[in-house]
C-alpha cells in the first residue's frame, strides 16, 4: 500500500473526511466531479475563472474560454446527455442547444447543493507539491493570480481542452484575407455575401459551414480527411437514442461500428459522391450533423480535399483549381491547455497527455485531471465514472497499483491509439466510451479489493 492510501486510511479512522479538495473550473466536469465528492462528506471547494456556471457551455462566458457559438447544439439527445440522476426540464429539445445546456448545469450546481462551494473571479495560477511523494501524503499548494495561496490534499483540474486553438501556420500566417480559427466564430451575419472557405470536417466546421452558407456568396469546406458524418435524426427519432442500444459491453466492438455505419449510410447514401473522403483504415472521431449533407447536394456548400498552397486571398486546391476567398475559417483543433501545472510535474509532448486511466499522473498522487479525453458520445456519462473513481481514492477505499502498473497501463493506451487511430492532435485523446467506462469499473473494482472493500 503506498503512503497516500496509508493516510487517507488513517484520515478516514480518525473521523476526518474532512479532507480538503480543490476543484479547478465550474463546467459540467467541475460540477459533477464536486457533487460526488462533496456528498462523500469531502471538503471541496471549486474555484472558477469567470462569474458563471457551465464553462463552454455558457455563451459569451466571462472567462473568455468558452468556443460556443450562438446556434449551437450539443451532438447527443438529451436523454443520453444528461446526468443519471437529473432530468433537463420537460420542454428542452431533441438536442439541447448552450441556452439549454446552460440552464440545465446551473440547475445540477443548485439541486445538488454544490454552487455554494465555487469561488467566482478567481484564477489559479499554479500549482506546487508541498511533499515527498516517496514518503509523505499529498498536500498541494494552490497559488491564485493575486498572489495568494492555500493548500489542499488533492486537486482536480477539470479545466477543459477546447479553449486554446491551434492554428496552422500556412493558413493562418500566409492567408491575407479575414483569418480566424473556429474557437471565434459567433454567427452568420458578418459573413453575409462574402466568399468564405472552412477548414475541417470535425463538428465545428460542419456547423459553421451550414450556418452560413445560406446567405454568403460561396461556401467551401475543405475536407482533409475521410469522415463518418452521423445523421441527427433517423425514422423522426434522435439517432443516438438508437445507437445506444447497441453501446452495449457484451456487443463486440467491431459489430457496433458496422452498425452504426450501416445505419448511417441508410440515412445518407454514399457521401463520397458528395466530394467527401471515404473513412478507410483506421478510426477517426465522428462527427454529427443533421443538415451538411443536404446542403451540399443542393450546392450550398462544395468540398474541397486539401490546400496546396495559399498566395494572398487565393487559395489553390489540391485538385488544381484556385479560388478568392474573403475569409477563411480554421476549425483546425485545440491544444491542451494546463498553464498552471509545470511540465516537470505532467510532460506533454505532442499534445498528448500520459495519464494512467486519462487522470493521474505516476508518482504524483492527488492531482487529477478530469473530463481531458474526446468521446464518441456524451461526455456527462463518462465525468460520473472519473469523478466516483477519484471519489474512492480520496476516501482511502481504494489504493493506487504501483507507478510501473500504471506506466504500463499507459502505454498499452498509446499503443491502442497509435493502431487504431490517424496521427493528429486530438486523436492523441481519443476514447470511446464503452470500453473506457468498462476499464474504469475494473479498475475501480481492482483497487476497492486491494484496499480490504
Amino acid at each position: 500500500m503506498n503512503v497516500a492510501a496509508t493516510a487517507s486510511k488513517a484520515n478516514i479512522a480518525t473521523g476526518s473526511k474532512s479532507k480538503r479538495i480543490a476543484v479547478i473550473g465550474a463546467g459540467a466536469c467541475g460540477i459533477c466531479a464536486a457533487k460526488y465528492l462533496s456528498q462523500a462528506g469531502l471538503d471541496v471547494t471549486i474555484f472558477e475563472i469567470g462569474s458563471q456556471i457551465g464553462g463552454m457551455w455558457c455563451y459569451e462566458n466571462d472567462n473568455g474560454r468558452s468556443s460556443a457559438y450562438r446556434t449551437l447544439h450539443i451532438n447527443t439527445s438529451r436523454g443520453v446527455t444528461r446526468f443519471h440522476d437529473l432530468d433537463f426540464d420537460p420542454e428542452v429539445q431533441f438536442f439541447p442547444d448552450h441556452w439549454d445546456m446552460h440552464k440545465y448545469l446551473v440547475k445540477y450546481a443548485r439541486h445538488f447543493d454544490v454552487e455554494k462551494l465555487i469561488r467566482f473571479n478567481t484564477k489559479v495560477a499554479d500549482i506546487r507539491p508541498c511533499f515527498d511523494p516517496q514518503t509523505e501524503p499529498p498536500l498541494w499548494e494552490l497559488v491564485f493570480e493575486d498572489g495568494s495561496s492555500e493548500r489542499y490534499d488533492a486537486v482536480i483540474a477539470a479545466t477543459g481542452h477546447l479553449s486554446v486553438p491551434l492554428h496552422v501556420p500556412m493558413f493562418q500566417n500566409n492567408f491575407k484575407g479575414e483569418y480566424l480559427h473556429a474557437h471565434y466564430y459567433r454567427e452568420p451575419e458578418p459573413y453575409v455575401g462574402k466568399r468564405i472557405c472552412i477548414i475541417g470536417v470535425g463538428n465545428s466546421a460542419c456547423d459553421i459551414s451550414g450556418d452560413v452558407c445560406a446567405t454568403v456568396q460561396r461556401c467551401v469546406l475543405v475536407a482533409r480527411s475521410g469522415v463518418l458524418i452521423l445523421p441527427k435524426l433517423l425514422f423522426g427519432l434522435p439517432f443516438t437514442d438508437i445507437t445506444r442500444k447497441i453501446q452495449r459491453p457484451w456487443v463486440p466492438a467491431l459489430i457496433r461500428r458496422r452498425l452504426t455505419r450501416w445505419l448511417t449510410y441508410f440515412a445518407h447514401g454514399d457521401i463520397t459522391k458528395l466530394g467527401f473522403k471515404p473513412l478507410v483504415g483506421k478510426r477517426a472521431h465522428v462527427t454529427s450533423n443533421g443538415t451538411i449533407v443536404t446542403d451540399v447536394a443542393y450546392s450550398r456548400i462544395e468540398i474541397k480535399n486539401g490546400i496546396e498552397k495559399i498566395d494572398g486571398k487565393t487559395i489553390h486546391f489540391v485538385d488544381g483549381t484556385s479560388e478568392e476567398f474573403d475569409v477563411l475559417i480554421a476549425a483546425t483543433g485545440y491544444l491542451i491547455d494546463l498553464p498552471f501545472v509545470s511540465r516537470d510535474i505532467v510532460p506533454m509532448e505532442d499534445n498528448r497527455l500520459d495519464l494512467y486511466k486519462r487522470m493521474m499522473q505516476p508518482g504524483w498522487p492527488g492531482l487529477y485531471f478530469m473530463g481531458f479525453f474526446n468521446l464518441d458520445s456524451a461526455l456527462n456519462m463518462v465525468y460520473e465514472y472519473q469523478a466516483r473513481w477519484v471519489r474512492d481514492i480520496e476516501l482511502g477505499e481504494a489504493d493506487l497499483p504501483s507507478e510501473s502498473e500504471m506506466h504500463a497501463d499507459i502505454a498499452r493506451k498509446r499503443e491502442w491509439v497509435r493502431q487504431n487511430y490517424e496521427y493528429s492532435p486530438r486523436h492523441t485523446i481519443e476514447e470511446e466510451h464503452v470500453p473506457y467506462i468498462q476499464e474504469l469499473k475494473k479498475s475501480q473494482k481492482a483497487m476497492r479489493r486491494a484496499a480490504g472493500h
